[in-house]
């Protein structure tokens, strides 16, 4: 289990977040066609297929303990499945322009339970670049009209004022399973490999969400999906369950969990580019503010401090 360099490690973190966005802005015509949990469950069965080569314990990889077997568990309970529940009925017993303001927490959450949990030191300017990515966040949720694309339909009939409470309890539900997502998976990483743990967390997400993918599958008219959708479905499952989990463990090997937390910012970012692009929208200037603000709490979080550029130097002069 080698530790990828930090500009290899960022990367990995960067290109995960951005996967996200990109199947979180192309996955609406999915929501539309499939029930959720139904969905949910053919993306894990999916991904675990595509994984089973993953699954085989390497030579040099110790024998999984208690421990770490309920660290598995608790990835992927409360990162993939817990998750998607809070979210989903959250933003339907609210709006997602309220699930968008309360999801801008994640960075800081992250940051709060890596200093609790994991007992990393947060530098202040990790802090800073915390509250810039919030902000980022929050102006692109703000400045978004429509629903976005993870407030699938999940509860029929119309949102009520008296509910709107248990939907932004939810809602932060969602943020703290998130955040617990990035510690835990700080923590597996010091025990097994990312492919390792990428298969492991997925084969539990495939039997927690298979009574309720059973249920929904069974009447369901499978015929009536165009192909486009299956190849869509394809993409999201290698997406959300293979790449983005393995390439977000990997750069987690070599990156505090509060600073990998940041580039969290970049999943909207991604999400607006794609919609540009791909979708034909346009930005508008409070997202290009966004935009701006997200990706110097990227560059804060990323660049060398000046006791790294010292030490370099002094290394550097020590070899001449």
């Amino acid at each position: 289990m080698t530790t990828p360099s930090r500009p290899l490690a960022y990367l990995c973190l960067a290109l995960s977040m951005a996967l996200v966005g990109s199947y979180v802005a192309l996955s609406k015509p999915l929501a539309a066609a499939l029930p959720v949990f139904l969905l949910a469950w053919m993306r894990f069965g999916i991904g675990g297929l595509a994984m089973l080569h993953w699954l085989k314990k390497p030579a040099d990889e110790p024998p999984l303990t208690p421990q770490v077997r309920r660290l598995l568990f608790l990835e992927s309970f409360l990162g993939n499945f817990l998750f998607t529940v809070c979210m989903i009925y959250g933003v339907s017993l609210t709006n997602a322009v309220s699930a968008g303001v309360i999801m801008a927490g994640i960075p800081a959450a992250v940051a709060v339970m890596s200093w609790a949990f994991l007992r990393e030191r947060v530098a202040p300017r990790t802090w800073v670049a915390v509250v810039c990515a919030v902000v980022g966040i929050a102006l692109f949720s703000l400045s978004k009209t429509e629903q976005s694309a993870h407030a699938v339909q999940a509860l029929d009939g119309e949102n009520t004022q008296n509910l709107a409470w248990l939907g932004q309890l939810l809602l932060v539900g969602a943020v703290v399973c998130e955040a617990a997502y990035s510690v835990i998976g700080k923590k597996l990483t010091g025990a097994l490999g990312p492919k390792r743990i990428t298969a492991l967390i997925n084969l539990w997400g495939f039997a927690l969400s298979t009574p309720l993918g059973l249920y929904m599958a069974w009447g369901f008219d499978f015929a009536a999906v165009r192909w486009s959708i299956w190849l869509l479905l394809l993409f999201y499952a290698l997406a959300a369950c293979m790449w983005t989990v393995w390439l977000w463990m990997t750069g987690l090997r070599a990156v505090p969990a509060a600073q990998g937390g940041v580039f969290t910012v970049l999943l909207p970012v991604s999400a607006a580019l794609v919609g540009v692009l791909v979708l034909g929208e346009s930005f508008s200037s409070m997202q290009l503010l966004a935009f701006a603000i997200a990706l110097a709490s990227v560059l804060l979080a990323t660049l060398p401090s000046r006791a790294a550029l010292r030490a370099g130097r002094r290394g550097n002069s020590g070899q001449q």
